[in-house]
């Protein structure tokens, strides 16, 4: 159970400073794109990043652990220079780079919840699973663009995640098959 709990507070580390650096690329995209609709979507959707980061910094306090300071440097950092280059790199490397990284944040809050089960964290899970819930939705977004545009067909795109609502039923399983 210790591990797990390390496990999960590694994870959620991870978390708050990957929020951090998403945050801060989706400031500067949202100013790269000329559309209106999609500008203020990916400004919600870098609303929905900060909001994100309370939640897992709320989790972290309440395991008695704080952020790791060097990632969360190195995120500030990386955030800022993906948000500037946003500029620089046109439309679709951007909307393709933002989607492949939500697509792994569904499974790292998905990784999280189970961590946090197994070591007795309960009350956590709900909120991890919907912070997954969440980035599916940022996911679905972002690969929406990226297949509006004709070089999704020379680059491979990645795997799609399975169903939203598979989320909740694959733990929901998990938990029945443990007990």
């Amino acid at each position: 159970m210790a591990d797990r709990r390390a496990d999960l507070i590694e994870v959620l580390q991870l978390a708050y400073s990957g929020e951090l650096a998403a945050a801060h690329a989706y400031r500067g995209h949202s100013k790269s794109v000329r559309d209106l609709e999609e500008r203020a979507r990916i400004r919600q959707i870098e609303d929905e990043e900060w909001h994100h980061r309370r939640l897992v910094g709320e989790l972290l306090t309440s395991l008695g652990a704080a952020p790791d300071p060097r990632r969360e440097r190195r995120a500030s950092v990386l955030g800022r220079v993906l948000g500037f280059l946003c500029h620089v790199v046109g439309w679709f490397v951007p909307m393709y780079g933002a989607g492949r990284l939500e697509s792994r944040n569904i499974r790292e809050y998905e990784v999280a919840a189970g961590f946090a089960r197994d070591c007795g964290r309960s009350d956590m899970i709900d909120c991890l699973l919907g912070m997954a819930e969440v980035e599916w939705e940022h996911e679905a977004y972002f690969r929406s663009k990226v297949l509006s545009h004709p070089w999704s067909r020379r680059i491979a795109v990645w795997p799609p995640p399975l169903p939203k609502e598979t989320i909740r039923a694959a733990f929901v399983e998990e938990l029945r098959e443990a007990n």
